[in-house]
């Protein structure tokens, strides 16, 4: 866990989240032209207190009468009480917004216009329903998606988004009090619209129409939620600044762990714009420093970190390419307090940077910090030798010591050796704030390449194993990579009960572990498939989702699957 003391932001609950449900009423699209589904969408008023103005699915807040209605519904045998009483809630919200009910009559029949009209939309819904013998069909009521209130906003919702069949022969009318305007409409019509900015629609409405959009038909959608009987995905965004805007972002999105870590309570305060100029603040004693090398590569540059503060002095992690400027902002940014330089690895935009460092130290008449890393092998490309003054042992500590008042304060790294991506690679795990750096080990947004004879994928997949057992004795939430946004926060909490019991650290390494050993599976059947085939043949067969742009540098970790698979006991190619 990251120390309070060491966050930019101060401390703030969130607004208290209040139980709500929303359902997508879906029919199949009748018109040739336009296949697929279509959902009903309605316009809120233009003075409600919660998204004024924008298009939504019908929903409201749960009653306390909704829970004691079970015995006026239909229910799956799967159907959890829960999942039961959002249903009611959602076809109460749908009669008494739209005049729409899912329900039928004592003989089974589904309930018509006639029927409908009957009921007062204003009146106790259930006793209503109780009263003139109406079954509602909470069994055909599916949970499609879980979402929960950003943390930000003072007015917060924990919503299932249900989905349901729209009954035949019932056309909805609004309220003209809440809702407004029905549209039937398909979800890329709906994006479209919304672009456009001439069809408003909030961020969860957004993420779930995208999703919508993989469905032809209603009956897909339908099965697909009935397989569990749980929400397809559960997400309680975060936001941040980008492009001058404000910006939302799903759990499984690259800038969320960093928004976590930088704003844990939902300060919109962090800027997710890559820069090379400026070091970017993620706590009080960790800054990133991008180098002004992006790349195919490199993505947005290489990351170097500064660790500490300017009691205790600082460490920096990956100096990077040898550029003068990125050199000199380092150096500045550490104030030129600099006790250690720390090489993950020998790369060339990872550690040529490390005497020119510690050259402006030494020209500046402080301190001359040592290179700390481990040596290249024999087996690294000749653009990737690198020999530390000192070579740091797995397990090492390194301790920044400052004064803070009258307590001290400690920033400790620990060294954990972690060969695959490079022989001589390794990790740094900030013991007190629970941050493991990962140097090309573990990447956001992409996986590293393993390039043989210096790279092995064995070798690799052992220290995801090391680096998962080291998280879990040291508490680890998040990962700072060489190339990307932190990683991180994915840890089941009050709010989000659906998400994995371990920290974030812990499900990105076994994520990451789970695809390389599925792509190693497809690896294993190109060989099979074809046993007297050539590198070229095997990445076309086993890389057919990846873009073929991206083959040649693929080719590099086949190969490193392929050393591997041969290694293993009983596999013959």
């Amino acid at each position: 866990m990251v120390r309070p003391t060491q966050l930019l932001h101060p401390q703030r609950p969130p607004a208290p989240l209040r139980a709500a449900a929303t359902v997508l009423l879906l029919r199949d699209s009748t018109d040739p032209a336009h296949p697929g589904i279509e959902v009903l969408m309605t316009r809120r008023s233009m003075t409600a207190s919660f998204a004024p103005g924008a298009y939504v699915f019908p929903g409201g807040g749960i009653d306390a009468a909704d829970a004691q209605s079970h015995g006026i519904a239909t229910r799956r045998t799967t159907q959890s009480d829960l999942h039961l009483t959002q249903a009611i809630a959602a076809i109460r919200e749908s009669f008494e917004e739209l005049g729409v009910l899912l329900a039928h009559r004592v003989d089974g029949s589904p309930v018509d216009d006639s029927d409908i009209a009957a009921l007062d939309r204003q009146a106790p819904f259930a006793a209503q329903c109780h009263a003139k013998g109406i079954t509602l069909d909470g069994a055909g009521v599916f949970v499609l998606a879980h979402w929960i209130t950003d943390r930000d906003l003072p007015r917060r919702f924990d919503v299932p988004f249900l989905v349901a069949r729209m009954p035949e022969g019932q056309a909805p009318v609004a309220d003209e009090t809440e809702q407004f305007e029905p549209v039937w409409v398909r979800a890329a019509d709906a994006l479209a619209r919304h672009e456009a900015g001439n069809f408003f629609i909030i961020f969860p409405t957004i993420r779930t129409l995208e999703r919508l959009q993989a469905y032809a038909t209603v009956r897909e959608v339908l099965e697909a939620c009935a397989a569990n009987d749980q929400p397809l995905w559960t997400s309680c965004p975060r936001a941040g600044m980008l492009a001058g805007r404000e910006s939302r972002h799903m759990e499984h999105e690259p800038p969320f762990g960093e928004l976590a870590l930088v704003c844990p309570d939902g300060h919109i305060a962090h800027n997710l714009d890559w820069q090379h100029e400026q070091p970017v603040q993620l706590l009080k004693n960790v800054q990133r420093l991008t180098a002004p090398n992006p790349g195919f590569m490199t993505g947005p540059g290489t990351n170097s970190y500064v660790v500490g503060d300017p009691a205790s002095g600082h460490i920096v992690i990956d100096p990077g390419p040898d550029d003068p400027a990125h050199i000199e902002r380092l150096w500045r940014a550490a104030g030129g307090r600099i006790q250690a330089i720390v090489c993950t690895h020998s790369h060339p935009d990872h550690s040529p940077g490390a005497p020119r460092l510690q050259a402006l130290c030494v020209a500046a008449g402080l301190q001359r910090p040592p290179i700390l890393g481990l040596p290249s092998q024999p087996t690294a490309r000749e653009n990737s030798r690198f020999v530390p003054e000192r070579s740091l042992a797995d397990g090492e500590q390194l301790v920044l010591l400052g004064q803070s008042g009258e307590s001290t304060v400690s920033h400790t790294l620990e060294v954990v050796h972690t060969p695959g991506h490079a022989a001589n690679h390794l990790c740094l795990l900030l013991v007190e704030d629970g941050l493991l750096f990962t140097g090309d080990h573990i990447l956001n947004g992409s996986t590293t390449v393993i390039d043989p004879p210096d790279g092995s994928m064995g070798a690799y997949l052992d220290s995801l194993d090391k680096l998962a057992e080291r998280c879990r004795t040291h508490g680890v939430e998040f990962i700072l990579p060489a190339h990307g946004y932190v990683l991180g926060d994915l840890r089941a909490s009050a709010e989000n009960t659906s998400a994995p019991a371990e920290g974030g650290a812990l499900v990105a390494i076994a994520h990451l572990k789970a695809h390389r050993l599925q792509r190693e599976a497809k690896v294993a059947r190109a060989l099979q498939k074809a046993p007297e085939g050539t590198p070229d043949d095997w990445v076309r067969l086993a890389y057919d989702d990846v873009p073929e742009r991206l083959w040649p540098v693929a080719k590099r970790s086949l190969m490193a699957h392929v050393e591997r698979l041969q290694s293993l006991s009983g596999f013959n190619l």
